[in-house]
Formats: structure tokens, C-alpha cells, sequence
């Protein structure tokens, strides 16, 4: 209403009647019927040549009975918002639609259009995003149930699901495998659907249009605008896969966040039935009591563990000989690897080592029946003797890394380059090389390290950049362990290349059961590099609220000798993901081991542990001491219970 007002205001003042202007904006978008206009200005949906022009939609909340790719369902009229005018530009006589177009409907092209729509730009924004082509959550009912979310929505609402669900309860109350995957997936399902909900509240109330359909840059010879950096071919698509609608949308600014897609290695036969990658797996429509998982990634570790706690037999397959080793490529502190490698050996997980798959022999006329999947040695051949040559299992799932999803938005049209593996290239801006030096790029488009959290920050970042926004150095040029990482700014911290290799770009977690995450550097990379360093080890089970709740895991806390400067922060244990950032503000704030014994933590907290640590690397004599009366007092309590479990079965 407030925006109906204003516009009839301007309307008023400039001698046009509002209703005139409204027919004029609508005229060259092409014929219009006026009497039918004028009889109900007010209406908030209206057709033009087959384009459905309306506010971002809301979805009633209701439980769900199924999820499925979106290719399942009837893609819905593409639509756009109405509430463009209230995101005023501040040049009216633009020559484009738009102020910026965001390509990608994930958490990085979302949160990066809220930020150029509202507050300090307020810049004329529309999202265009293809979840059809992604094949994203949908809800039965076709709602995109992944807008605004991050890559592993699916994963994380699994993960929490089979936390608070006890498959091994609900099958001793006699209920069928059937009804039990449904009580997964549903909670799944009103899990994504509420962030979903709240994403779409979010860009209605700061008037980011949404426009559905799969954008690309028009090609050179083409009639739409071709080899224009300012415009982008935006097609909605029939479910048989055929163009049903095209239109041209123009944007001063075009920021690019079409995200990733998993890796999938030649010679493996996904069906989306049971043999899936780390995104088609939401597909999975069965609980499987069995599978097998290729990879010792995050991804690979999270669904392993995921499983696991839903009951099923879990194998993992891997090229490294030892899983620990896989975990320190990808950044893990070499403690808490193990203890995360322990844990999973633990909870009943197999690990075959120094392996990858072979032949998948399946019957096709039963999507149910067991697949047989046969095991060679890394590189090929027979694996040692008294090694599995074969196992059968439900299904199957590779995680093995991921790739940026360029291959539709015909870069090449736009004069873009991008690297060996697909990624776009840019400069310390985030901008492409595009011809009109407009174009950005954010997220996992770019390259490694694939994720979120480093996403949304180029996200902002880019905004920045592209409307030129600017903020004071924060850090001493003569300070190389000194990186200026704030989401609001832009500059060399957020390259790609330099992302991927700095520690201190961005807190990193493992989403597995328990968690894992860490901060800075560790023991091995502080020596590496010159520096002088020790560490010091908090167990769980030593401080109050790990003895009762959660004994298993770890803190360590690495420091610079002799002044104590704390450089990294590594965990393992439940809440990993939520106490890494205050070891992130502690490296950040050049706080000392020193600081840490003299800081008051909340009585029954896990935040106690960051003291005992600090304690430990100051006299790690007396710190040994402490652990070893911890892990005696564990190992009695856990054979305690082991006893009296015994008991209760006989």
C-alpha cells in the first residue's frame, strides 16, 4: 500500500495520472487489453504475453509426503515480483530494468541480492534462478524447498533429523521401513520448508524480484541483444524439457552465484534410484539397510555418520591408506582427525582402504533389490589377500569433490574466461573479464573451497565492489599471519587460489556426528612456515559439561612461542561448529594462552575447555596428568555401562 501511494504521489506531481503510467509500462511489454487494466489497477497478478508478473510467492506451510527433483513436477509460470518499483534506482532515466541481476537462487545469490535491495543501496534487484535445472528440494506440492540454502540442506536436515529420531524405537514398536522413511523425510521436509518461507518473506519485504527460468548470455548472432553484457536470455522450460517462454532481462551490474555440482567419476551408472551423487541423493525414497559411500571428504564423512544413526550398515571406500591421512589433506589437525576416525570405527562404520569401486551389477526390474559392487585396488587390479573383492549393499553414493556449475550460462558469449576445471576467473574485485567490466562472481562458481560461508562473504563482497564501497585496511602490510577477512570487504583475501590456501580466510566444519572444526593453523603448518609453536589439549571428559554429557572429543589450541600468540584452533566433539568462532575471535584478536587462564567462562559449558587447553600449553606436564585421570575415569564409566547393557539383554 505504502508503495501504491508513493507512486501515485509521483504520479500526481508530475500531472500523469497513475493508472496512465501503468498502462504505459505495461504497453511496451506489448498489447494489453485497457479496459481490463483500468477496471483493476490494483490487482496483484498480472499476465503479459504468457509472463506471469507478481510478488515473490508464499507457500501455505503444510506437511509434505514426498520430495522430489523438480523435473517431476509442472514447472509453474515464471513470475516476477511486483515490488521492483519500491526498490528505487537512483537514476530514473536508467536505461536498464534492473541494477543488478543476481544469477542463482542458492544462499550466495540470495544474500547478496538482500544486500544490494535494502539498506545502504537499495538498488532495483531480481534473482533469476532455475530449480528445475538444479534439481533442488521440491516439495510434493513443487515447492522449491531449497531457495536461499546452502548446497547441503538435504545433508544438515538429515543430519538433525536422525538425532532426534531412534529408527531402532520405531521399529520395536512394529512400524514398516516404509512409514519410517516417511517420518524422516517429513521432518526433513518442514525443515527446509521453513527456511524456505522465511527466504521468500525476506526478498518480498526489500522488493528483490524473482524471476524463474534458466538465464545464459545471448550469443553474438543473436537477434536478443547478442553479445551484450548487459542483457541475459532468460528461458523458462515445459517438463518435457522443451523452451516455453523467452524474455531478455537488462541490468546495469549482472553478479553470477550458479553454485556447484558434485563430481561424478566415468564408468559409474547413476540412476537417481540407488546409485546417486552427493546432490541426487535427495531422490533416496527408501531407508536402505545398507551402503556404500566413495570418498573421505566432509560431505563423505557427514553422510556416513548420518546413516549410521538412521541404522543402516555403512562402508566407506577409499583411495588413501589411511582415513586419517584423507582427513589432514583437506585441513584436519592430525588429533582431531583421529578422534574423528575413531568415532566412526567405533559406531560400527567400515573403512576399506587403498580401494576404489569397480562393476555395479544390478537387477533392473527391482529398483529394491541389493547391488553388487566390486572392489580393486587404488589404480586398478586385485586388492590383497583376505581384502573384500565385492559387496553388496541398497545403494550407493560417490562423494568426490565438487565442480562450478558454468556450462548453460554461455560465458563465452560475454567474452568470460574461466579455468581448467570450469570456474570463472576474476580479479581481487570479484569481477569477471567481461567485455562491459560488469559482470561478478561469487560462490562456488569460482572454484574452491566450496563453501557456504566463504560464498556469502564474496557474495557481499562483490556488492561492494560493483557499487564501490570501500573500508580502511585492517591490517599491518607487514603482518603475514594478518588477513583482512571481513564479509564486507573485497581484495585479495578472496580469491579463490588464496581462499583455498589461507587458514585464516575462514572457519571450515565437519557436519558429522560428533562434529569437527577448526581456525588457523595447526602444529604441522605453524612450523612449516617458520614459526616457533606449541599446543595445548583439553579432553571433553575434563571439563563438567563433557563428564555428563559428552565425554568423547578434543580442543587443542595452537600458540606461538614464547609470547603465546594463539594461532589456530581445532575441535572434535559436539557443538565443533558453534565454539570454533570464539577460537576464530581469539586468533583474529591476537589474544594469548596467558589471557585464556584468566578469563571467566560460565559454569557447565564446553567453553570451559579453551582455559584447560591454555593451561596445558603453558605446563603441559601438568596437563598430561590431568588427561590421563580424565580417560581413566571414562574408561571405568564406559565399562560400567557396558556392563549394565549386558545385563539388561540377559
Amino acid at each position: 500500500m505504502e508503495n501504491s501511494r508513493l507512486r501515485q504521489q509521483q504520479a500526481a506531481a508530475s500531472g500523469v495520472p497513475s493508472n496512465s503510467i501503468i498502462v504505459c509500462l505495461l504497453a511496451a511489454l506489448g498489447s494489453i487489453s485497457l479496459i481490463s487494466l483500468l477496471s483493476d489497477t490494483t490487482r496483484s497478478h498480472t499476465t503479459v504475453h504468457g509472463w506471469s508478473l507478481s510478488t515473490v510467492p508464499t507457500h501455505r506451510s503444510s506437511r509434505m509426503n514426498s520430495i522430489h527433483r523438480r523435473p517431476l513436477s509442472p514447472l509453474p509460470l515464471l513470475q516476477a515480483s511486483s515490488t521492483s518499483s519500491s526498490s528505487s534506482s537512483n537514476d530514473d532515466e536508467s536505461l536498464f530494468e534492473y541494477d543488478l541481476a543476481v544469477v542463482g537462487g542458492g544462499v550466495v545469490g540470495v544474500q547478496a541480492a538482500l544486500v544490494a535491495a535494502s539498506g545502504f543501496y537499495s538498488k532495483r534487484v531480481c534473482l533469476i534462478d532455475a530449480p528445475r535445472e538444479a534439481g533442488v528440494l521440491m516439495a510434493g506440492d513443487g515447492e522449491d524447498l531449497s531457495i536461499g540454502a546452502p548446497t547441503g540442506l538435504f545433508s544438515k536436515a538429515l543430519r538433525d533429523t536422525s538425532k532426534r529420531i531412534k529408527v531402532s524405537t520405531l521399529r520395536g514398536m512394529g512400524l514398516r521401513e516404509d512409514s519410517i522413511w516417511n517420518e524422516i523425510i517429513n521432518s526433513c521436509v518442514d525443515l527446509a520448508s521453513s527456511n524456505a518461507q522465511d527466504i521468500r518473506r525476506q526478498m518480498e519485504e526489500n522488493g528483490v524480484d524473482y524471476i524463474e527460468g534458466l538465464a545464459s548470455f545471448p550469443d553474438h548472432d543473436s537477434d536478443d541483444h547478442g553479445g551484450d553484457t548487459h542483457s541475459l536470455r532468460v528461458v523458462k522450460r515445459n517438463v518435457d524439457g522443451t523452451d516455453e517462454q523467452v524474455r531478455i532481462v537488462t541490468s546495469d551490474k549482472i553478479l553470477v552465484a550458479t553454485g556447484s555440482t558434485p563430481f561424478r567419476q566415468s564408468g559409474i551408472p547413476f540412476d537417481g534410484k540407488r546409485i546417486f551423487d552427493s546432490d541426487s541423493i535427495n531422490q533416496l525414497d527408501f531407508l536402505p539397510k545398507s551402503i556404500a559411500i566413495t570418498g573421505s571428504g566432509i560431505i563423505a564423512v557427514e553422510f556416513a555418520k548420518i546413516f549410521r544413526n538412521l541404522g543402516v550398515d555403512v562402508t566407506m571406500i577409499i583411495r588413501d591408506k589411511s582415513p586419517r591421512n584423507a582427513l589432514m589433506k583437506i585441513g584436519l589437525d592430525k588429533d582431531v582427525a583421529a578422534t574423528l576416525v575413531a568415532d566412526m570405527v567405533r559406531s560400527g562404520i567400515k573403512i576399506e582402504r587403498n580401494a576404489q569401486v569397480g562393476a555395479f551389477i544390478m537387477d533392473d526390474k527391482n529398483p529394491r533389490a541389493p547391488i553388487t559392487i566390486s572392489i580393486e585396488a587404488k589404480g586398478g587390479g586385485p586388492r590383497p589377500a583376505g581384502a573384500p573383492e565385492e559387496i553388496r549393499v541398497n545403494c550407493y553414493l560417490a562423494a568426490v569433490g565438487r565442480k562450478p556449475n558454468t556450462s548453460k550460462l554461455n560465458l563465452e558469449a560475454a567474452g568470460i574466461d574461466v579455468d581448467e576445471y570450469g570456474g570463472i576467473v576474476v580479479d581481487s574485485r570479484l569481477c569477471t573479464n567481461a567485455k562491459g567490466d560488469n559482470v561478478f562472481a561469487a560462490g562456488d562458481v569460482l572454484g574452491r573451497p566450496f563453501l557456504a560461508s566463504t560464498g556469502t562473504a564474496q557474495g557481499i563482497a562483490s556488492i561492494n565492489s560493483m557499487f564501490s564501497r570501500s573500508e580502511q585496511p585492517m591490517c599491518d602490510a607487514d603482518d603475514p599471519t594478518c588477513v583482512e577477512s571481513g564479509a564486507s570487504q573485497a581484495g585479495a583475501s578472496f580469491d579463490p587460489a588464496s581462499l583455498a590456501a589461507n587458514p585464516f580466510a575462514v572457519p571450515s566444519g565437519i557436519w558429522s556426528t560428533p562434529e569437527a572444526a577448526y581456525f588457523g593453523l595447526s602444529l604441522q603448518q605453524a612450523q612449516e612456515v617458520g614459526i616457533d609453536a606449541g599446543e595445548g589439549i583439553a579432553l571433553y571428559s575434563e571439563c563438567l559439561r563433557g563428564r555428563v554429557f559428552s565425554p568423547n572429543g578434543l580442543l587443542k589450541i595452537v600458540f606461538e612461542k614464547p609470547a603465546g600468540r594463539i594461532l589456530g584452533v581445532h575441535i572434535c566433539g559436539d557443538d565443533a561448529c558453534e565454539l570454533i568462532h570464539y577460537g576464530m575471535e581469539l586468533v583474529n584478536g591476537r589474544r594469548t594462552v596467558q589471557d585464556l587462564t584468566t578469563r571467566l567462562f560460565a559454569a557447565v559449558t564446553f567453553h570451559e575447555m579453551y582455559r584447560l587447553a591454555a593451561e596445558d600449553g603453558i605446563d603441559p606436564a601438568l596437563g598430561r596428568k590431568r588427561r590421563a585421570a580424565a580417560g581413566k575415569a571414562l574408561a571405568k564409566r564406559n565399562r560400567i555401562q557396558q556392563a549394565k547393557a549386558s545385563s539388561s539383554i540377559m
